[in-house]
């Protein structure tokens, strides 16, 4: 049986780095960076032979596995860079008039509230704000959601898994109440990639957008879109290129999103190299792995005065990734995206720790998180490094 160590191997970590961060970046293990580089040497060798004759075949084939995974059927499933192309795709598709409301959790990334929010300003829809309980139970969650819906609701927008606050959503069953009221969904799916099993059919959304550089260990720049067939026929790209099949395949819903001009598809190619690494016995140690060491680090900072448990009080509430809530000393201001907590900037500058501080709605936090090349003296040090600085 395969141990974390047997297969920390795989990866190129920085010898210099703790590397307690792949919530935000997750480097990719050897072969699948091995996929990539010779899917770009393919490239180099002969562009007028992928790009015209074989990318689209290839990406289908990608895509095949990548449905499989999700257990979710391949035509319902776009190859796309990431989740914010992705996410700008659905708003682009979703037809708001004026007075129309989007709702958005108060735990969602800015990324994606920055894109509806621009979007409901063009149309004249309002983006409504839905303040969940703290710390966000799933039957408080789906009342809360409910209570904020109103005869004017087109759209809810909410995370699987959230970034920041690094808690599981209900989006199941949040799903099921907007279908009782014909409401549209739209989920933000990056951090649930191989950190939870993932059924897309069984969820109940109309779309769904995902980043498989994460949990899933692909290449940056790799994600999809699924979309709903009820919906397939009204999607738009805001990107306009030619809109067609290059190889001359039979017209699809995902021909104006597969060329977007010219760029290399190699990152969307690796994805199955990543499927293929995390076999059935692999994802189970990761899980395992991932919980016990960022469980044990959680355990013993929670000894420390002033840490809270922030948006998940219970064990059971993450897998790979948790936040905790922080003391706020003296003069500290929330920070936000490009001005980093001084504890991020003193963690990595004395111990080498990569992590993500931030501020939530006025709470400070720490988020942390562990893969298969994490280890238990890496843990360690973090947990001391942390003593030190909040003693």
């Amino acid at each position: 049986m395969e141990t974390a160590e047997d297969l920390r191997h795989f990866w190129d970590i920085d010898p210099a780095s703790i590397y307690l961060n792949h919530g935000s970046f997750g480097p990719a293990p050897e072969p699948v960076r091995a996929a990539r580089a010779e899917w770009t040497r393919r490239l180099e060798r002969q562009p007028m032979r992928l790009f015209c004759r074989e990318m689209e075949e290839e990406l289908e084939k990608t895509t095949i596995e990548l449905a499989r995974f999700l257990r979710t059927k391949p035509d319902r499933i776009v190859l796309i860079d990431n989740a914010t192309v992705a996410m700008n795709i659905v708003a682009e598709t979703v037809t708001l008039e004026p007075d129309d409301e989007v709702l958005l959790t108060d735990h969602e990334y800015g990324a994606v509230r920055n894109i509806w929010s621009r979007f409901c300003q063009k149309s004249g829809a309002i983006l409504k704000n839905v303040e969940l309980p703290f710390p966000p139970g799933d039957s408080a969650v789906t009342e809360a959601i409910r209570q904020a819906i109103t005869s004017k609701t087109k759209l809810i927008v909410m995370s699987h898994v959230t970034s920041a606050t690094a808690c599981r959503l209900p989006v199941r069953e949040v799903c099921r109440l907007a279908a009782e009221r014909g409401i549209l969904v739209a989920v933000d799916g990056p951090h649930a990639m191989a950190m939870l099993d993932v059924d897309l059919e069984e969820l109940g959304c109309d779309f769904y957008c995902a980043s498989c550089h994460k949990w899933m260990c692909a290449s940056l720049g790799s994600g999809f879109l699924w979309v709903h067939p009820r919906h397939q026929s009204s999607v738009k790209c805001p990107i306009v290129s030619w809109g067609g099949s290059i190889a001359g395949r039979p017209a699809s819903w995902k021909d104006g999103i597969q060329w977007l001009g010219t760029r290399d598809p190699a990152a969307l190619l690796s994805i199955s190299a990543a499927i293929r690494f995390f076999t059935k016995d692999r994802l189970k140690l990761f899980r395992q792995h991932a919980q016990g060491l960022i469980t044990e680090a959680r355990r013993e900072l929670l000894q420390v005065p002033g840490v809270g448990t922030f948006c998940t009080p219970n064990e059971t509430d993450y897998v790979s990734m948790c936040a905790i809530e922080l003391p706020q000393p003296p003069g500290w201001k929330p920070g936000y995206h490009g001005h980093p907590d001084p504890l991020q900037v003193w963690l990595r500058e004395n111990y080498g720790i990569e992590v993500l501080t931030g501020s939530w709605n006025g709470h400070r936090f720490i988020r942390f998180s562990a893969h298969l090349y994490t280890t238990e003296d890496h843990i360690r040090t973090f947990i001391s490094a942390m003593q030190t600085a909040l003693q």
